[in-house]
């Protein structure tokens, strides 16, 4: 395609036209980026519990008002973040942050980075409240539903918003960390979503909490472990109560599952083992800062070589929902279960051995640039 009228109209040529569809599709791209993760997301399957169990959630509504809910604290009985930070409104504000930032200067870099993925993480709560109302037969129907399910899932989240806003307000005093480069990995993050492959299946989604919450207290265990090393006692009370949260939420979902086995065990045993051989997604895996498509696992990597959450603790996790649950007590079950059942009871020993061959692994790892912490360099 040629024009080549008078001089007062532009001249195209094929290759203007080219170079011009080739800017357009880059601004397109650059446009979706941030709504898109930066890594492959795995063939969606969805809705893959039969129809006729969902009738077993609504039959499991009373059980569910009688064990489940006992496990939320009523508001006024809760921790608040601002009981743990300096008083804006005291005149010894300004004091009691200079201490803070006292105590955050003796804090390691690489223990930032830690902190702050685990924050991060924390702050993407939209993101797993979205997916709890995935669940077929326990979702929130209305946003405002009365079944014990749907109460649940609003309170659950109503406590959990607190541990992001606490870790973030600290981060934000400490001076330690770019404040800017993390509210942007945050949106990003809560952007993009998860992709944790539980099929709506409220089996699946019962049993990947569970994981996920037992994961949490460890990781925020260990965090309070390193800050009371380091001299930072608030922040290591910060980290504990946050961890002591969530061992409570633990108790809850996996009270769900120890129910759902007793109810259910031959279709348990199989969600329990396919969650197991697809692994458990952490809840940030989509995690990114707008420059490094691998953020998730150079933060894992740290947390893992600081021993804040490791393979290790994962193949632990395992052991103890296999125990929790009874599963090598089981009987009874169809040749299918069976064989899931072996499957399950014995993974732990297999991840050990796979984390022995990462930790040497690790020994020879780089360091690299992280931009939470003004690209200064942490080993992985």
């Amino acid at each position: 395609m040629v024009n080549r009228k008078m001089s007062k109209i532009t001249v195209w040529s094929d290759v203007d036209v080219d170079v011009d569809c080739y800017r357009c599709l880059r601004e397109v791209e650059s446009l979706k980026k941030p709504f898109t993760p930066p890594r492959e997301v795995h063939v969606q399957v969805t809705h893959s519990m039969p129809p006729e169990k969902i009738e077993l959630f609504k039959s499991m509504e009373n059980w569910a008002e009688e064990n489940l809910l006992i496990h939320l604290k009523p508001v006024e009985k809760c921790w608040q973040p601002q009981d743990f930070l300096p008083d804006p409104a005291s005149e010894g504000f300004y004091d009691e942050v200079k201490e803070l930032r006292a105590r955050a200067s003796e804090i390691p870099d690489d223990h930032y980075v830690a902190l702050v993925g685990d924050m991060i993480t924390e702050e993407a709560l939209p993101t797993y409240q979205t997916m709890l109302n995935t669940l077929d037969g326990v979702r929130d129907e209305s946003g405002a539903s009365p079944t014990s399910w749907a109460i649940w899932t609003r309170a659950w989240t109503a406590e959990e918003n607190r541990h992001g806003d606490l870790l973030n307000k600290y981060l934000y005093l400490t001076g330690r960390v770019d404040m800017r480069a993390i509210e942007k990995t945050i949106q990003y993050l809560i952007g993009s979503g998860m992709d944790p492959r539980t099929e709506n299946h409220p089996y699946l989604g019962f049993i990947y909490t569970s994981f996920q919450e037992r994961a949490t207290f460890i990781s925020h265990g260990n965090t309070a472990r390193l800050a009371k090393e380091h001299g930072d006692l608030k922040l290591a009370q910060i980290c504990g109560i946050i961890a002591s949260d969530e061992k409570r939420h633990e108790t809850a979902y996996t009270k769900i599952v120890e129910k759902l086995f007793e109810i259910d065990p031959n279709d348990t045993i199989l969600g329990f083992a396919d969650m197991m051989k697809k692994k458990i997604a952490m809840p940030a895996h989509l995690m990114y800062d707008g420059r490094d498509d691998n953020l998730f696992d150079h933060f894992s990597a740290v947390a893992q070589r600081l021993g804040v959450y490791t393979a290790r603790d994962y193949a632990d996790i395992l052991e103890f929902l296999v125990g929790r649950w009874q599963v090598e007590k089981l009987t009874g079950l169809s040749p299918e279960a069976q064989k899931a059942q072996d499957y399950v009871c014995s993974l732990p020993p297999r991840i050990r051995r796979l984390e022995e061959r990462a930790r040497e692994r690790a020994k020879q790892a780089p360091s690299m640039p992280f931009s939470w912490i003004f690209d200064r360099q942490v080993q992985l």
